[in-house]
């Protein structure tokens, strides 16, 4: 029998010996590394790496790492919805009857996914960034942007004056997610028994409302796990996005690592916040499963 994941979690004393064994191990190794590296430890820079003064208001507001982790957040945002939309478009074209649609699909996931990620980053952004950027006049627009128009653009995006890139970098991070998240799709509506769906339709149930009452909700059930693990991933992988010139939160810890010669104090920190966020996103995903377990289970 498995435990039930719903159950309370008690504090025993195995788990107090493998928390003092991980103490004593970390001890140990931070020690012998102190005795190996001759490194001196400063975070003085840290507090002006967070935060700034503002001049206007005399508050304090993001500094460089701080901004750089909500372009993280809400870059991967933007990417995790354009994976979604793409992704289980693609997952229903897979799961399909039909054999062209199944075939786009299987071309489709097959060229992303035996592409190493940095390759089909550079591709992409250097077709969206000399191609369709510039169809889209993003840069015109964001030139012309009202008062109004600029403030919502930072607050949903990242700042205009760096538009073209924060969206091709959202563009490349979605559609190389999008393989992966068709799979997902995929697995989950082919996970649905085909006596459910001969079923509804000797209901008299049309397709739409097959898939909505019928497959939907039991698809979802099955691709909530993995899709929670890809998204965390896709967080993760919006780091490779720093060496197209998008300025998040890797991209701003290697210049403050550079301009403040503090690489290990910097590179801490950055894992820190990438620590934090994916955990966050972790503890959410997993919420929304017992919910639908105990809704499921009424």
């Amino acid at each position: 029998m498995y435990p039930d994941p719903d159950a309370p979690r008690r504090f025993g004393w195995l788990d107090a010996a493998l928390i003092a064994l991980t103490a004593l191990c970390a001890a140990y190794v931070w020690t012998r590394v102190s005795d190996v590296l001759a490194y001196r430890w400063d975070w003085s820079f840290l507090p002006q790496a967070l935060f700034r003064r503002d001049a206007e208001t005399g508050w304090l507001s993001p500094n460089l790492l701080l901004e750089g982790l909500l372009v993280t957040i809400r870059l991967s945002l933007w990417a995790m919805l354009g994976a979604s939309v793409l992704g289980m478009a693609l997952g229903a074209m897979a799961a399909s009857a039909r054999l062209l649609p199944r075939m786009v699909a299987a071309a489709y996931v097959g060229l992303v996914r035996n592409m190493p990620p940095l390759v089909f980053i550079f591709i992409f952004y250097f077709f969206l960034s000399s191609q369709i950027a510039p169809a889209l006049g993003l840069s015109e627009a964001a030139r012309g942007m009202s008062p109004a128009a600029a403030a919502l653009t930072r607050a949903l995006i990242g700042p205009p004056e760096l538009l073209e890139n924060l969206v091709s970098g959202a563009l490349c991070l979605a559609l190389f997610e999008a393989a992966y998240v068709c799979e997902i799709a995929r697995a989950g509506l082919s996970s649905v028994p085909a006596e459910q769906r001969e079923a509804a339709r000797s209901l008299g149930l049309g397709p739409w409302r097959e898939f909505r009452h019928v497959v939907a909700p039991q698809a979802l059930r099955a691709v909530t796990p993995p899709l929670a693990n890809q998204f965390i991933m896709l967080v993760k992988n919006s780091a490779i996005v720093s060496l197209i010139s998008v300025q998040e939160l890797t991209f701003v810890g290697t210049e403050i690592a550079v301009s403040t010669g503090r690489r290990f104090e910097t590179w801490i920190v950055v894992a820190a916040m990438y620590f934090v966020l994916c955990y966050a996103l972790s503890r959410l995903f997993a919420r929304m499963e017992r919910r639908m377990r105990a809704r499921d289970a009424r």
